[in-house]
């Protein structure tokens, strides 16, 4: 090799490897300092939840913290959307960084002095609400990370723009909300973002722990209403009417045939639950009708449109062999949480350097699913997995996402910021250095 290419090449990877290190070094420190506010703000958010397009007092505080930090802010994305805009002091790309904000209608059980006491109405029935899937987590970790970056600000390549996301876990009926919202408000655009990365705390992974998946990573899903349509009549006299009950749990039964018999499942996972069946109101009345409700997960496309079709042939046939009728109502939510394969290539190596290269580790698909996924349809996007769990507790008795006794051990937010920051300047020194070498190239 030429000497004097040799030598541009290592003076290249000198700076770089200067300006990573000194970006570093200052993220460590001030994530690390910021150890005592994490938890302050985490508890606070855990103990004031607002259910999605609802978090008023959500995206004050944070938009407020943001303005705070010198940040261009907007509000009022999506509903409750806040978006903070960090311009580094040296030319560069876009890099957004994604939290959500809603908390869930479930009724905490755990016994913690900042236990959520919020009650609300929520489609028809009063309900506690909580922090349920960590998005407390989330917002906290966010904010951290605007505070240890907007101090450094002068020394980073390119721009960062910090959305904090409402109704990821839906938006009221009626409404539209979340990531697709935003995406549709132009929330990638002006400035064009290059590049998207988000985390989930995860309350079944040892706290250190980091976990992720090139490719498919969460289920696509959809949500579905079967309506049955029988006779009303007396319970005693079954034979005079037609029995919606009856009816409705055969489909029940008929629908789970579809994932276990129906689909090669070899080639991708799939899900069919039924989570509600209403109907009737006494117990010697046969109701006129019953309504169940459910959600779908597939990885696959051919698997989800045929899952739609079996569906609505599984309900109408069963329910016309019985004399009754069945609508099916399917509603299309969110498409598969996709991490770009090659930017997770590309930025692996950050989390390793961050948490430790035993701590990182690649998982199965996960059946859950998450909105950030629309905004991995229009830019690459990267989305891991924090560890929640307390170090030395079992998988087994640590309650999943979504329950009342949900837990999450808060010495996982300082590396929840560290890791978020570090994919961020990385990425866009990264950038830095290759545009450097396109130049020096020509």
């Amino acid at each position: 090799m030429h000497k004097t290419l040799l030598s541009a090449i290592l003076a290249l990877s000198f700076c770089y490897s200067n300006g990573q290190s000194n970006l570093t070094s200052g993220i460590d420190q001030k994530a690390q300092s910021l150890e005592k506010k994490l938890v302050e703000w985490r508890r606070d958010f855990h103990q004031n939840p607002e259910l999605g397009n609802r978090e008023f007092k959500t995206a004050e505080k944070v938009a407020n913290h943001l303005r705070e930090l010198g940040m261009e802010v907007k509000t009022g994305i999506a509903h409750t959307g806040v978006v903070g805009l960090l311009k580094g002091g040296k030319p560069g790309p876009v890099v957004a960084l994604r939290a959500d904000m809603d908390g869930l209608p479930v009724t905490e059980r755990v016994d913690i002095p900042f236990k959520s006491q919020v009650v609300v109405d929520y489609n028809g029935q009063r309900t506690g609400v909580m922090h349920a899937c960590g998005h407390d987590t989330h917002i906290s970790i966010l904010m951290g990370v605007a505070e240890v970056l907007a101090g450094m600000k002068n020394e980073i390549p390119g721009t960062i723009k910090f959305i904090f996301q409402p109704a990821e876990e839906g938006a009221p009926v009626g409404e539209e909300g979340g990531a697709k919202l935003m995406v549709k408000e132009g929330i990638l655009e002006n400035p064009a973002v290059e590049a998207i990365f988000g985390l989930h705390i995860d309350s079944q992974l040892e706290t250190g722990r980091i976990s992720y998946r090139p490719g498919a990573t969460m289920a696509a899903v959809d949500f579905f209403a079967i309506d049955v349509i029988g006779k009303q009549t007396h319970g005693a006299y079954p034979w005079s009417g037609v029995d919606p009950i009856v009816t409705s749990s055969q489909i029940v039964m008929g629908l789970q045939t579809i994932v276990s018999r129906n689909l090669n499942l070899t080639q991708a996972p799939a899900v069919v639950t039924v989570g509600a069946m209403n109907g009737g109101i006494r117990q010697n009345i046969i109701p006129e009708s019953v309504k169940m409700i459910g959600t779908i997960r597939t990885f696959d496309e051919t698997m989800h449109t045929y899952v739609h079709k079996r569906m609505n042939d599984i309900a109408t046939n069963i329910a016309e062999s019985a004399g009754a009728t069945a609508k099916v109502d399917i509603t299309v939510m969110y498409p598969v949480t996709f991490n770009n394969v090659a930017l997770t290539e590309k930025m692996i190596g950050t989390l390793e350097n961050v948490a430790g290269k035993e701590q990182v580790q690649i998982i199965p698909a996960k059946t859950g699913a998450e909105d950030f996924s629309y905004f991995q349809q229009k830019v690459p996007g990267f989305f891991f997995f924090l560890g929640g769990m307390p170090k030395g507790k079992k998988v087994a008795d640590a309650a999943p996402h979504h329950t009342p006794d949900f837990y999450v051990d808060e010495s996982s937010l300082v590396l929840g910021v560290r890791s978020l920051a570090r994919l961020a300047t990385d990425y866009l020194q990264m950038a830095k250095t290759t545009d450097t070498k396109k130049v020096k190239s020509k």
